[in-house]
């Protein structure tokens, strides 16, 4: 009789077997929940939370659901997230609300329990994430046109930065050139790149590099290496506030090649405002000071302001500021330049 029970080939089984761990696994995905404030409840899998904003994918909806952190009441993930606390303190944990307990969240890192307020967890993201889940980009255009004197003027900004589990790397570029009649083209081209190392306590270590080229200002192009350390002194689900301060060196080249390359020493002190999570405008803020430890009486500062309100389908509207000031700079320069920009755009987040 068992001569006659047909047993299944090798690739059925094989099939059944990777059907099995895939569902298995898919089941493990989407086994995160969230209660909110109105008790609505959400299982899916949990992706990260930043600004405020959790975003958790879920079977029943094409898209993720994006919900305010402070909504949220109770939660429960068996993923092992790399997070970030208000008082600064990053933490590799499971992420579980403590029983009986409403907006209390139990972390465990090695041996140590850690009890902590819902609302004082500021950052979340799943360690087992991919590279492009770590990846915030934004590229943004903008073109206006003045038919008195045939003024036109083209502007593009883009960002992008990549955030690891103790490091985090960004850049930026911003141009905008001008053209009008009987007046020769003027351009504004600037672009950083940087980095921080996170610290215990909301310090971190900072290294960047500036560049700008500027019309008005008869740059041909000004370098700026910097390194300090800073601190976060305000890090919540609504605004991060830092500050920075170091050492800089810059170098100066000038439009007319009959003036010096200009190198120097400079001190720099540095502000950062990044506010978040009023419904959907965004303001994101630096402001640098430059006193020359070469150059007697001089000072530079740069400042940037970016207002954002967020559009469908990851598009936004921006309004900038970009201003920049020199004490001192050479004969027959500006010693301030500034420029307004509206630009559309859209973001990876």
């Amino acid at each position: 009789m068992l001569a006659h029970i047909k047993l299944p080939k090798a690739s059925t089984l094989f099939f059944f077997l990777a059907f099995s761990v895939l569902s298995l696994s898919q089941i493990n995905a989407q086994n995160d929940t969230l209660v909110l404030s109105n008790q609505d409840k959400l299982i899916g899998n949990i992706k990260e939370m930043t600004k405020g904003v959790v975003t958790i994918e879920t079977d029943y909806s094409d898209s993720d659901f994006e919900i305010k952190w402070k909504d949220v009441i109770y939660v429960s993930s068996n993923q092992t997230y790399l997070m970030s606390l208000s008082n600064g303190r990053r933490i590799n944990s499971k992420l579980h609300s403590k029983p009986g307990s409403e907006n209390i969240v139990t972390l465990i890192q090695g041996d140590e329990v850690i009890e902590t307020a819902i609302s004082d967890v500021v950052y979340i993201k799943a360690i087992e994430n991919n590279f492009l889940s770590r990846l915030d980009a934004s590229l943004s255009v903008g073109f206006n046109i003045t038919k008195t004197n045939n003024l036109t003027q083209f502007s593009i900004l883009s960002n992008i930065g990549y955030t690891a589990d103790k490091w985090g790397v960004t850049a930026g570029f911003n141009s905008v050139r001008s053209n009008q009649d009987d007046v020769d083209e003027t351009k504004r081209t600037d672009a950083n790149i940087g980095g921080k190392y996170f610290m215990k306590r909301d310090w971190y270590a900072l290294v960047n590099a500036t560049f700008l080229s500027n019309d008005e200002q008869l740059l041909k192009l000004r370098s700026s290496t910097q390194g300090g350390i800073g601190k976060y002194l305000i890090h919540s689900n609504r605004v991060y506030f830092s500050t920075g301060a170091g050492l800089a060196w810059t170098n100066e080249n000038y439009t007319d090649p009959a003036i010096d390359t200009k190198n120097s020493l400079e001190a720099f002190v540095s502000l950062e405002l990044n506010m978040f999570d009023y419904d959907d405008i965004s303001l994101f803020s630096t402001f640098v000071v430059y006193p020359s430890l070469t150059e007697s009486d001089r000072l530079r500062t740069d400042l940037n302001l970016n207002l954002k309100y967020d559009l469908p389908l990851d598009f936004f509207v921006q309004l900038g500021l970009t201003h920049n000031y020199d004490s001192k700079p050479i004969a027959g320069a500006s010693t301030t330049d500034y420029i307004f920009q509206t630009t559309l755009g859209w973001e990876l987040d």
